[in-house]
């Protein structure tokens, strides 16, 4: 089984989509001709065609809207936002209809469309271009939002999403995306939406995380691990809806939490599983829950952004701590 980077594998589901599928197009700023400003569409209109590969200009509300109207004909389209500070303007298109097709029209017609933006910081650019604004996304009903942390998650969950009759938004964290490789077998086979997946079985604390911070929290396990702490790790991969599921179930086997995700704190997601947790859960709390994220601040330069982002340590810090309560 060849083993490719996280952004191969979006390049390896977006051609499965579009062999399996003719309805399937990709449309975005330099998709076609350069293959992507990160090279995730590398190859695809020399494959399938202008036609199915459109480069659109600098317009990332004319990107959003021509999915919401492909999708609302029977396409399904793939529409890239180079980077997730520049998805503000396609708010408009997927507060306004995207999400609110299938209600409007009482189900006669749906939005099959999925709009893909890198996503966070880590590769020392600019405050524009390092952005983790999901629970922004989150708070649109009828919008799914999705994000993966390897290469076969990613593989996986895209062609999941490419698949899904309603509106998705693909949150690809950009700091993975040559970080590793895995193993990951074109075999069109998907990996199911809403569901999370537990990277790490343990008894004594559990770690909730998303996307790139999946990287330091498994960190922060092995850590853990050599002082004994058994810490169970939960890649919730599917924010909106997410398993509620399995996180109720790993805090009732605990008994302790820490959320970590790398958007600033206030209004963050983790402050909905923790409330979700104080709602259904406090009687199997040990400890409080705890969470580790980012600061309150507008995204630094270069020479400061790993000290905006969690690290390993601090993960370890707020685990030790939760562990101390009996």
């Amino acid at each position: 089984m060849p083993e490719v980077t996280l952004v191969e594998a979006v390049n390896l589901a977006l051609a499965r989509a579009m062999e399996d599928d003719p309805d399937v197009v990709v449309l975005g700023e330099d998709v076609g001709i350069n293959g992507g400003v990160f090279r995730a569409t590398v190859g695809l209109q020399t494959r399938f065609g202008p036609e199915r590969v459109l480069d659109t200009p600098l317009a990332e509300l004319l990107i959003s809207g021509l999915c919401v109207g492909m999708a609302a004909q029977g396409l399904k389209p793939v529409g890239e936002i180079q980077f997730m500070g520049f998805l503000y303007p396609c708010i408009d298109q997927l507060v306004n209809h995207a999400s609110r097709i299938r209600n409007r029209t009482q189900g006669r017609l749906t939005c099959p469309m999925v709009l893909r933006t890198p996503h966070g910081a880590g590769i020392r650019a600019p405050e524009h271009h390092s952005e983790s604004t999901e629970a922004m996304l989150a708070h649109i009903p009828g919008l799914r939002v999705v994000m993966p942390s390897s290469p076969e998650r990613a593989y996986g969950l895209l062609l999941a999403a490419i698949r899904d009759p309603d509106p998705v938004v693909f949150l690809e964290p950009t700091r993975l995306y040559r970080a590793a490789k895995g193993e990951v077998e074109d075999n069109g086979e998907a990996l199911p939406l809403d569901v999370a997946f537990v990277l790490r079985e343990g008894r004594d604390v559990t770690l909730i995380s998303w996307g790139a911070m999946l990287k330091e929290t498994m960190a922060a396990a092995d850590a853990l691990a050599a002082d004994g702490i058994a810490a169970e790790v939960i890649d919730l991969a599917t924010l909106k809806p997410y398993d509620e599921a399995t996180v109720l179930g790993s805090v009732a086997k605990t008994g302790r939490c820490v959320i970590v995700h790398e958007a600033t704190r206030t209004g963050g997601f983790g402050g909905e599983i923790a409330a979700l947790i104080a709602e259904r859960a406090l009687t199997s709390l040990l400890a409080p829950v705890a969470r580790v994220t980012g600061y309150d601040t507008i995204i630094p330069m270069a020479r400061l952004e790993q000290h905006m982002m969690p690290s390993a340590g601090r993960i370890v810090t707020a685990a030790r701590k939760a562990c101390q309560f009996s």
